[in-house]
């Protein structure tokens, strides 16, 4: 027989089995398809920032597992990026690259904090009526006097990590043992600042009367705070924050918390924390006012957003004037280009509506001309018509879902998100998405963990990404695509915890849950070590019939198609195999295979070349159906396969 060609369709196709996908990939890690031609994924390196305020975080360059990303530029030009983890909000400024701590102050209290040591011990108990704080919250001291001994005002004056005892006291750890002089109690002049208190890393699912999720559901969705955690206990659900610049101002909510604005300084050295959006709040240095906001101004909110057309002020899920109840259905903005108006008048454009279907606004995208608004049960649109009426608000689709408030991303002006239960898009009309890894992707995610899943674009390939935790995960370590240019889809293993496709950064932002912030498709590598170590990737085809299964094929050699354009090392390599079958549910029996070296220096400047490489791979296997499987493990290897072929010939029935 002469040599067969293996032309395989793009996208990996998981809707039947290895047999009745042929023609098809049917598995694959680390991946993308470009021009129908598979490739492995571009690599990631290390954010070279480091800490720049505040307690050193355990590992990494802050604290908490980061939820959400946003970047922005000053009007001074300055290149902005906020992390908002379940347990700080961050600001990255371009101009040394650091980041700083921003986040909000709840209490702030003078001379009601005094300090009791024990000798031997670093643990300092810490007496102050009322702090309401919980374990894992943080607080700033300052003014602090010496105990007497090791435990210096030195010591004292910094930002610790809370360990709750009672309403009135709690434990902090200074690092430093305390010995027989530290017998003081700090003055009477200490300044105690409380940040807000802090969030769940991941869903967990709380005891007694109105633990579980909205509605009695544990669908991820917490029914306490709505992901806030009370002030001496703890919430069901993790913390996700909302981000959103006004000008070069950021405004940010935590779900379920206030509305907070953070102002710019002129160095990052002089950052200040952000601010209640609902009070007067002056410039600590200057006593100078930043705004002054209205007493009907949201004070709990689940989520914030700024509008494109005339720069409205928007809180989806938020109270009502003169309430301080969240109502999960409510839609409040504030006059136009005025932040601190939100009380309706006929002299301005401040107002608001509530949503009839659903229990609950899950997540808002823009959209062109329109804001998405998705509740548990609809999709609205929300679309700005002036006065009087304002905004007006019209219903898209009901019955539909969406699996978290990060779930639904824009690309090409088209909106695509994950339901609970499929994939959706709106482009116009809300359309179901076909899905060719459905089954591998629902049948084995978390459902509890559903608020964990975020999305995000890779406009540079034309991909949509979700992120998910596969079933009994509680952290996020698997991810889908959507190549919307080819229209096909592909999957992998890869642990992020938020992503941000910006076009004011070189490349897509990630951050991981060591406190990292990562760079992707930067490189071919994992630069989360240091020396950076291999990524590995592979793809598999679905059984390919050799006269349609009817007589065993023996394949004695294999003709590489592929190139190593983007790699950064002499003579990368890929390994090629041929996985033999007898029949559907044998099994695959020995692979036949080898690897295929090129003869290039990738790591010369001139990085595209002619290709050349191993010609052809010795193999030696019988069966009558096969699996192409391409693979990768070497550092600075970068791959894109072509169409192989096979030399075959018939070799009986049996």
């Amino acid at each position: 027989m002469p040599l067969q060609a293996i032309k395989i369709k793009p996208g990996i196709n998981r809707s039947g089995t290895a047999t009745s996908t042929e023609g098809y990939w049917y598995d694959g890690d680390k991946i993308r398809f470009r021009l129908g031609n598979p490739e492995k994924i571009g690599g990631w390196v290390k954010d070279n920032g480091e800490h720049g305020s505040g307690p050193t975080p355990p590992a990494g360059a802050f604290w908490g597992v980061c939820r959400s990303l946003w970047n922005w530029v000053s009007l001074k030009g300055r290149n902005y990026l906020s992390l908002g983890t379940h347990l700080k909000l961050y600001v990255q400024d371009s101009s040394d690259g650091d980041l700083y701590d921003v986040t909000p102050l709840r209490r702030t209290a003078t001379g009601t904090a005094t300090f009791a040591a024990t000798s031997g011990s670093s643990v300092i108990t810490v007496t102050d009526a009322g702090h309401g704080a919980q374990t894992g919250d943080f607080v700033l001291f300052s003014s602090a006097a010496s105990l007497g001994g090791n435990i210096t005002a030195t010591v004292l004056n910094n930002e610790y990590e809370i360990t709750y005892i009672s309403s009135s006291t709690y434990s902090i750890d200074v690092g430093v043992a305390a010995n027989a002089s530290d017998v003081g109690n700090g003055g009477g002049s200490t300044v105690a600042a409380y940040e807000i208190t802090t969030g769940n890393e991941y869903y967990a699912t709380a005891a007694g009367f109105g633990a579980g999720g909205w509605g009695g559901a544990t669908t991820g969705f917490a029914a306490t705070g709505w992901g806030e955690s009370a002030a001496t206990g703890v919430g069901v659900n993790l913390r996700l924050w909302s981000q959103i610049n006004y000008g070069e101002y950021l405004i940010c909510n935590p779900r379920g918390g206030a509305l907070y604005m953070w102002v710019p300084s002129a160095t990052p050295s002089s950052f200040q924390r952000a601010q209640v959006l609902s009070s007067t709040n002056t410039n600590t240095q200057d006593g100078t006012a930043y705004w002054t906001t209205d007493s009907s101004c949201p004070s709990l909110c689940n989520i914030v957003h700024v509008s494109d057309s005339s720069r409205f002020v928007i809180a989806f899920g938020c109270n009502d004037y003169g309430s301080a109840t969240l109502n999960p259905l409510l839609v409040r903005w504030s006059d136009q280009e005025d932040y601190g108006t939100w009380a309706p008048a006929i002299t301005n454009q401040a107002g608001s509506f509530t949503l009839s279907a659903g229990s609950q606004i899950v997540s808002v995208r823009p959209q062109r001309q329109e804001i998405l608004i998705f509740t548990d049960a609809a999709l609205y649109s929300m679309q700005y018509l002036g006065p009087p009426y304002v905004w007006g608000f019209n219903q898209l689709g009901s019955n539909i879902s969406i699996i978290s408030p990060n779930a639904a991303v824009t690309a090409s002006n088209v909106t695509f998100w994950m339901g609970i239960d499929k994939f959706y898009m709106y482009d116009g009309r809300v359309q179901t998405l076909p899905c060719t890894v459905w089954q591998y992707v629902f049948n084995n995610i978390s459902g509890e963990q559903n608020y964990q899943i975020f999305s995000g674009t890779n406009e540079g390939f034309n991909e949509v990404w979700w992120y998910y935790c596969s079933a009994g995960s509680t952290t996020v370590d698997r991810y889908v695509i959507f190549n919307y240019a080819d229209q096909v889809w592909y999957y992998g293993n890869l642990s992020r915890t938020a992503w941000l496709d910006s076009p004011l950064r070189h490349y897509p932002t990630a951050t991981g849950y060591d406190g990292q912030v990562f760079y992707h498709e930067n490189g071919v590598d994992d630069g989360s070590t240091n020396p950076p170590s291999a990524i590995s990737s592979y793809i598999q085809s679905a059984n390919i019939d050799i006269d349609d299964g009817y007589k065993y094929g023996f394949v004695w050699r294999l003709l590489p198609d592929l190139k190593f354009d983007g790699s950064t090392v002499s003579a990368p390599e890929v390994t090629f195999d041929l996985l033999p079958a007898d029949n559907p549910g044998s099994g695959y029996g020995t692979e036949g295979g080898g690897d295929v070296v090129s003869a290039n220096n990738y790591s010369a400047t001139r990085q595209y070349k002619i290709q050349r490489y191993t010609q052809q791979v010795n193999v030696r296997l019988r069966g009558r159906q096969m699996a192409l499987k391409v693979s990768s493990e070497g550092v600075g290897t970068q791959w894109q396969v072509g169409n192989p072929r096979i030399d075959i010939r018939q070799d009986g029935r049996r």
